[in-house]
């Protein structure tokens, strides 16, 4: 072989390796190299790269939040993607949340308020007007979701999720099914109920029953409420909103008010469980993530609610955590991706609440001053079961 084409040869197997070289080694393809970089949670999950990655110089993420509230492989993609260590804290009622905050000396970044406690806490205080600017997701909010009385605007809050808390009941154990508030007196149901340790809700159902507003201030028709209420009790065998439709479920009761993604999860495991909105119209809520005056991490806090409520994200909340979905962008990914999540959930009444029931719901807000008036109430009836 002469010097001309030895050197065309060695010039080949140059280009050749180089090209090798780029490919990621010997017989490793481009999508292979991507996979090995890939972020995977505990349970197998493939994290999803931010739409738009976000610049953080924190190191952790303070959130407190609803119980059981937060799917797992949010937490763990958000650690391994921005490098942020979440520090997760969790409440069970509003009040608690707000008690917390109001007493000072905490540092969180994130908190999830429903509606009738954001205003509370924005008269004293608690919470910073969010930077639209750094919120990339808000196209992806159901209109329908914003603008509420509670925070017109949106200047404190996005949704999170929403409900509407009536009535459910396994008709393979109750004889007499219940179509209003009013039923659940039925001296049928002694010791078989749970009931939603939530002050505001349980008042609201009972005020209710007596044709009055959820929200009434009316000391007379509020000491009404409670001595009707007061005979509920024995029908009550635990009140519990970390997750009242274990009790359901293992049998231990046969019907009461729960959160609606609790139904809605109930009703999977046994279709005999059934939803009934009351003739009295039921108790409509809504969740929102907001972030709190003193919120000591804020670029981790916008790059997690960015993250989190991005469509390939936020549909988890569908599996673990069917409510009210705010996320058009999480509902239109699960109905290509996951039609087993997507079509049970929007075929649902529970899930998918009739125009008719939301009409007829009962928002609860703000009582401001009577607010002792209610906590009076709970804690005298609550002494009592």
């Amino acid at each position: 072989m002469n010097k001309s084409n030895l050197f065309k040869l060695l010039a080949l197997l140059v280009v050749a390796s180089m090209a090798l070289a780029a490919c990621g080694g010997s017989g490793t393809s481009d999508s292979q190299s991507s996979d090995s970089a890939q972020n995977v949670t505990s349970s197998g999950f493939v994290c999803p790269e931010p739409e738009q990655k976000m610049d953080v110089t924190s190191k952790e993420l303070n959130i407190f939040v609803w119980t059981e509230y937060i799917p797992t492989e949010w937490k763990e993609c958000f650690e391994m993607v921005y490098g942020v260590q979440i520090n997760h804290d969790e409440y069970s009622a509003n009040e608690e949340m707000y008690a917390k905050l109001k007493a000072g000396g905490t540092s969180y970044d994130l908190v999830q308020p429903t509606d009738y406690i954001v205003s509370l806490m924005v008269r004293n205080g608690l919470l910073q007007k969010l930077d639209k600017s750094k919120l990339t997701i808000m196209d992806n909010l159901d209109p329908a979701y914003m603008d509420q009385p509670f925070d017109p605007g949106n200047e404190y809050t996005i949704p999170y999720e929403g409900g509407l808390d009536a009535i459910v009941y396994n008709a393979d154990n109750v004889t007499t099914a219940p179509v209003s508030y009013a039923d659940l007196w039925n001296p049928e149901y002694a010791g078989r109920m749970v009931l939603l340790d939530d002050s505001r809700v349980v008042i609201g159902m009972t005020l209710l029953t007596l044709g009055y507003d959820v929200n009434t201030t009316d000391p007379a028709q509020l000491e009404e409420a409670k001595n009707k209420l007061a005979e509920l009790v024995p029908n009550v065998k635990l009140f519990d909103s970390d997750s009242p439709k274990t009790a359901l479920i293992a049998g231990d009761v046969d019907l009461g008010i729960v959160w609606t993604g609790e139904a809605y999860t109930a009703n999977q495991e046994d279709p005999a469980f059934t939803f009934v909105y009351p003739t009295e119209g039921a108790v409509i809520w809504q969740d929102n993530w907001a972030i709190p005056a003193d919120a000591p991490h804020l670029d981790a806090a916008y790059a997690w609610l960015n993250y989190t409520m991005q469509g390939d994200v936020f549909y988890l909340m569908l599996r673990d955590f069917p409510y009210l979905n705010p996320d058009t962008a999480a509902l239109e990914y699960a109905k290509a991706n996951y039609p087993d999540l997507y079509d049970p959930f929007m075929g649902s009444p529970v899930t998918n609440p009739p125009a008719e029931a939301i009409q007829k719901a009962h928002r609860i807000d703000d009582v401001g001053d009577a607010t002792p008036l209610y906590d009076q109430i709970w804690t005298e009836i609550k002494g009592g079961e």
